[in-house]
This record gives C-alpha cells, sequence and structure tokens, in this order.
C-alpha cells in the first residue's frame, strides 16, 4: 500500500487531501499539532475502510519537525507521496521559535526541514506537493536578513516571499534530486481558515470549496500525467509559468543554501 505524508491535515485543503489519497487506496499519515483535532479525519478515513495514522508535528518549531522526522524513519517505511500543505495566512505576527518570521518559519523553512529529513525515506518516483499561491507574483524577491524580523502590519508581503520560497524550493528540489518529483500547486481562492473573514465575505462568489482546492494536489501527487515531470507549478491541473522570480535559478540555489545553513 502506498503511503503518503499531509501536512496540516486535520482541516481545509489538508483535510480534504488525505481524505482523497485515502479513497484511493493509500495510507495516510495525519501530521497535525494537536491529536485531537486530527481524530474527526482519522475516524472519517476508518468509517469507508481507508487507512490511516496520527503523526504530531508542529512546523512552527524544528525540535518538533526533526522528531516528527525520526518517528516516522523508525518505522524503516518508504515515503510515496509528501504533501506539504500546512502553512499560515495573513493576520499572524511575530516569529517562530527559531526566530524566523511565522510565515516564511513555518510556510518554507518548517517544510524545509521536514522534507530534507524525510530524504532518506523518498526514493526514485516519490512525489513532492507543495501548496504555494499566485500571491507569489507579489514577491519581489527575497530580502534574507527580513526573514528574521517579526511580521510588519498584517504580514501580506511575508505571506507572499514565503510562497516565492515554495516555488523555489519546488523548483531546486527536482534539480537537486531528480529521482523525486516535486509540484508547486495554487489551489485557488479556498474558503478556508487561513483567508480573513472580511475578505471570505468580499471574495465569496469566486471562492472555491477545499475539496476543489484539492484536486490539482491530488492530480499531482497520483497523476500518470504529470509523473514525467517535476519542478513546476500547476493551477487547475494546468502547468503555467510561474513569477520571474520563481524561475531565477540563481534565487533558488541561495534559498536552499541559506536553508541549509539555518537547519542546521
Amino acid at each position: 500500500m502506498p503511503i503518503a505524508l499531509v501536512t496540516g491535515a486535520n482541516s481545509g485543503i489538508g483535510r480534504a487531501t488525505a481524505i482523497g489519497l485515502a479513497g484511493e487506496g493509500v495510507h495516510v499519515i495525519v501530521a497535525s499539532r494537536s491529536a485531537e483535532r486530527a481524530q474527526p479525519v482519522l475516524d472519517e478515513i476508518a468509517a469507508f475502510g481507508g487507512s490511516a495514522e496520527y503523526l504530531e508535528l508542529d512546523l512552527s518549531s524544528m525540535t518538533s519537525v526533526r522528531t516528527a522526522s525520526q518517528s516516522f524513519a523508525d518505522t524503516r517505511r518508504n515515503l510515496d507521496i509528501l504533501v506539504n500543505n500546512a502553512g499560515i495566512g495573513v493576520n499572524r505576527r511575530g516569529l517562530t521559535e527559531d526566530g524566523f518570521e511565522v510565515h516564511f518559519g513555518i510556510n518554507h523553512l518548517g517544510h524545509f526541514l521536514l522534507t530534507r529529513e524525510l530524504f532518506p525515506n523518498l526514493g526514485s518516483g516519490s512525489r513532492v506537493v507543495a501548496l504555494a499561491s499566485a500571491m507569489h507574483f507579489r514577491a519581489d524577491g527575497i530580502d534574507f536578513a527580513r526573514v528574521r524580523h517579526p511580521t510588519a502590519f498584517i504580514g501580506l508581503a511575508e505571506y507572499a516571499t514565503s510562497k516565492l520560497a515554495n516555488v523555489l524550493f519546488t523548483r531546486e528540489l527536482a534539480r537537486r534530486r531528480p529521482g523525486i518529483r516535486a509540484y508547486a500547486v495554487h489551489p485557488g481562492l479556498v474558503r478556508t481558515r487561513l483567508i480573513p473573514g472580511p475578505i471570505r465575505v468580499l471574495s465569496a462568489p469566486s471562492m472555491v470549496s477545499p475539496e476543489q482546492g484539492a484536486d490539482t494536489v491530488l492530480w499531482c501527487a497520483t497523476s500518470e500525467d504529470v509523473a514525467s515531470e517535476s519542478g513546476q507549478y500547476y493551477q487547475r491541473r494546468t502547468r503555467l509559468p510561474p513569477s520571474s522570480q520563481a524561475q531565477d535559478d540563481d534565487l533558488a540555489r541561495e534559498l536552499w543554501e541559506r536553508s541549509e545553513e539555518w537547519c542546521g
């Protein structure tokens, strides 16, 4: 049975992704900060005969990421699919416990470390899907000094930077690990808690459900249509060109090397 690990699988797109994968006969590791919040997803998967388990993971803590990664490594299982879904949206401020701006620290660095720590379990043909966003088009590069400072105002610029980092990470992962299939996905404007209430009200007509947002994620994670592709950016099951910044190989390389240094 194939095995998938989905971060933030207790709600929103992550929950829809976990349930969708389990429905396809994949054993799903529901990675979340809270066992209590993850239990309803485990129960729903079990109700239709699917297979799943819980893994405690807090992406704002490098210690937690390493503990979770080691916990999976100790089982000596291969990981066929890694969905780096969890993240925070705007209206969040501050630093992670490791001293990084929260959007960059959680949305990028936590997932970077998780993926790196799971390299021994990700064999040839394994897939890594990163939840990116069209907001990455609003990021004008990455100020590497700024990512060590607290969030300014509502965090819109910081969120855009973290999403640019997701796309760059996918590009560089494909270059460095050609045996792994890597995909960055923009799920659309999805009705989740990441979207502040006023924006949800104003954008209601154009928003999609978590299940609709998860569709391209599931497609990249399982479809043979993209099996020969890697390092690309997708929306609505279509490969699209990301921003010019997201196609900067020098920036992708620098981000990777700095991230390795920051993660020790």
